[in-house]
């Protein structure tokens, strides 16, 4: 299966996912500035919103959006334990999750990633942000994940959002709770092998 991704963006979070599933990966590099991928090819026919990640399956289809990639990549090693059954509470509550992350979590990153970012909206997003953190604090608990003892695709997500933390001046001592959970989640074998495939550690 193709993933095309970008070093530590959102696409890090199906990478994880596909590692963890034991899904082989094909990994294309994009330049989400210029929409090129590595070998120079226009992204844009591939993915029309000009943005990470993507996958294409096998039979050629393509698939968008990372909370609906990672549901399907979960999907198809069920045994992974990845995400609860199909229509039970349980995979609601880990949409639920996945909602929260890429609306209240993500999109509120966003805007600091802009360069002309201006002070009045950065000391906003920051404040939103704390207060979500905040909020994820008290949901976490003494649990090692957000759905309990079993890792899920909804913490290779909120992995995902927590490391640009420290790109963008969020210290996560702030939040002890976050800061062990990211720890624990970074050491997890897979989530290793996506980060060294992506050049993010040694």
């Amino acid at each position: 299966m193709k993933l095309y991704y970008s070093p530590g963006a959102c696409s890090l979070s199906p990478h994880i996912v596909m590692r963890e599933a034991g899904i082989p990966v094909q990994l294309v590099k994009v330049d989400l500035q210029a929409k090129k991928t590595e070998d120079g090819a226009d992204f844009k026919p591939i993915n029309s919103k000009g943005y990470v990640p993507t996958i294409e399956l096998p039979d050629g289809q393509r698939l968008t959006e990372g909370s609906a990639i990672v549901q399907y990549l979960a999907d198809q090693a069920p045994a992974r334990g990845l995400a609860p059954a199909g229509g039970t509470i349980e995979r609601y509550r880990l949409q639920e999750w996945l909602n929260f992350i890429s609306t209240e979590l993500h999109k509120q990153f966003t805007p600091l990633f802009g360069s002309a970012c201006e002070s009045t909206l950065r000391a906003r997003q920051l404040e939103k942000i704390d207060g979500r953190f905040d909020w994820v604090t008290k949901q976490l608990g003494n649990r090692d994940y957000l759905m309990g003892s079993a890792f899920t695709v909804a913490d290779a997500y909120l992995f995902t959002i927590l490391t640009w933390c420290g790109g963008v001046g969020i210290d996560l001592a702030k939040w002890p709770t976050l800061q062990a959970y990211k720890r624990r989640v970074e050491q997890r074998p897979a989530v290793r092998e996506a980060l060294k495939a992506e050049g993010l550690v040694n």
